[in-house]
């Protein structure tokens, strides 16, 4: 399974390297949200009998320091012969103009190390430049694209001008992290919350903002081709806080319920929009 973006969520997200200057300076409200996960749907290719875990996110930074991401995705997945237990614990840093994203993942299985991903990606105005340290040291050159922050921007900033639908590419730092993932983007009309919301009382003083409906596929680039991936979708607020996950990787689906957010202190003497 591959595991979603930190950004991802960041929840979770254009060729080129020019942002737009109304995205450089959108406020992204620092946060730590506690999300349950829990089995949707499963084929019976899937051999999936259950799943259960925990995903933790946590937000922090401003345009004027840089975004730092702590992320940790755990599953338990049963099957009729086993029961395994997957901990996924990313941290990135990405620096206020979207131009260089520092990542590292540790996975581990049955708590023991699967495979460990670390490296540094810079963006200028004709390629994503990747230095990989682990799981092998090795440079790539990519298409210019997007980091996890600058892509939430981008995709905030869309929302807020009307634009329903559109097209991108991102560099999360995922699989070998060696690839583009391009990303199909459709975003529903401006919601309320309902009194029936499941979500409602974990929300605090987030429970009377409107929120879009967003749904984002992903597709690898390889060899040429895009291949799709999995999906995602999510009720985003206009502060760049993410909820009511759903993420379909084809032979399976999850969800992820908030059920704790904390809003952390926003830095101080940063200009924003």
């Amino acid at each position: 399974m591959r595991a979603i973006g930190s950004t991802a969520l960041c929840v979770f997200l254009l060729a080129g390297a020019a942002f737009p200057a109304a995205a450089a300076s959108l406020a992204l409200a620092p946060h730590r949200a506690v999300y349950d996960l829990a089995l949707a749907d499963a084929s019976d290719r899937s051999g999936i009998t259950g799943l259960t875990g925990r995903m933790v996110y946590e937000f922090d930074g401003s345009a004027c320091d840089g975004y730092t991401v702590n992320f940790r995705f755990v599953t338990r997945i049963d099957t009729p012969e086993t029961s395994r237990l997957s901990d996924m614990q990313t941290t990135t840093y990405e620096d206020g103009d979207g131009s260089t994203f520092d990542f590292s993942t540790k996975s581990y299985v049955d708590e023991v190390m699967d495979k460990e991903i670390r490296g540094r990606a810079t963006l200028d105005a004709s390629a994503t430049q990747v230095n990989v340290e682990k799981p092998k040291a090795q440079n790539v050159t990519l298409e210019p694209s997007r980091f996890p922050t600058q892509h939430l921007k981008e995709l905030i900033e869309k929302a807020i001008s009307g634009e329903h639908f559109y097209e991108t590419t991102l560099f999360d730092g995922s699989e070998d992290a060696d690839r583009l993932m391009t990303t199909t983007v459709v975003v529903g009309k401006k919601a309320a919350a309902e009194h029936s919301d499941p979500e409602l009382a974990a929300l605090g003083p987030l429970a009377a903002d409107q929120y879009w409906p967003v749904d984002m596929a992903y597709f690898d680039l390889v060899d040429g081709e895009e291949v799709p991936s999995y999906r995602i979708s999510f009720k985003l607020h206009e502060n760049g806080f993410t909820r009511d996950l759903f993420m379909d990787y084809g032979d399976f689906a999850m969800t992820g319920t908030l059920v704790k957010l904390e809003m952390l202190d926003a830095p101080a003497n940063c200009p924003t929009r």
